[in-house]
């Protein structure tokens, strides 16, 4: 097959297992051919700039800024940019804002490579994909209201342990401001604690320790 013709594919990841895995699968395509890898966020774009992929490969947490902000960076450079965000598992919250800022695919790094490889073609002819599974997630949480960048930040703290007047100085606001924050929030999750709260913001991905 000729070079013209061939997938030419970004993968950004962190760990080198994971893209020495990536990279032995894609050797195997004669459809394909790897371009160009990335372990952080910043070089992601900056590969992205250098080669222009037909599709990246990108994982959801980098040391250095997310996936998701790589995404959004990557497709300020070129709006028609395929992404597929690469991720183990994530909450709902992370997958929604991942296809809100534009990725077109999803794809569980536990997935048979058959199917890795298929999600690659669909989205290189312009369709999107998702597994299964994480639709069934966002499923889950259709028509709940979900919670401001405000209120956000109020659960991150609160999971730091920090006390409803260290949140208040922190960001600036009243105490009582901080407590309808924290109603809100509870409300929201259909929580019964703070505890529970933050449990249920981990597991969804809207916060991480």
């Amino acid at each position: 097959m000729t070079d013209d013709v061939r997938i030419r594919i970004l993968s950004v990841d962190d760990h080198p297992l994971i893209r020495e895995g990536i990279a032995a699968v894609i050797a195997n395509e004669p459809d394909m051919e790897l371009i160009a890898e990335a372990s952080t966020g910043r070089e992601a774009i900056q590969r992205f700039r250098e080669y222009r992929p037909d599709v990246t490969l990108m994982d959801l947490r980098l040391p250095d800024i997310s996936g998701i902000d790589s995404l959004i960076e990557i497709r300020a450079v070129n709006s028609d940019a395929r992404v597929i965000m690469l991720t183990t598992f994530e909450g709902d919250a992370e997958i929604e804002r991942a296809l809100r800022a534009g990725a077109q695919g999803y794809m569980l790094k536990s997935m048979p490579r058959k199917q890795m490889l298929e999600t690659i073609r669909r989205v290189h002819a312009g369709k999107k994909h998702i597994p299964s599974e994480v639709a069934a997630l966002l499923a889950e949480h259709v028509g709940e209201e979900s919670l401001s960048k405000r209120e956000l930040e109020v659960l991150q703290k609160i999971a730091g342990g920090n006390r409803n007047s260290d949140i208040a100085s922190l960001l600036y606001i009243s105490e009582e401001t901080v407590k309808g924050h924290v109603r809100n929030i509870m409300e929201k999750l259909g929580a019964s604690d703070r505890t529970e709260a933050v449990a249920i913001g981990l597991r969804r991905g809207m916060i991480h320790l």
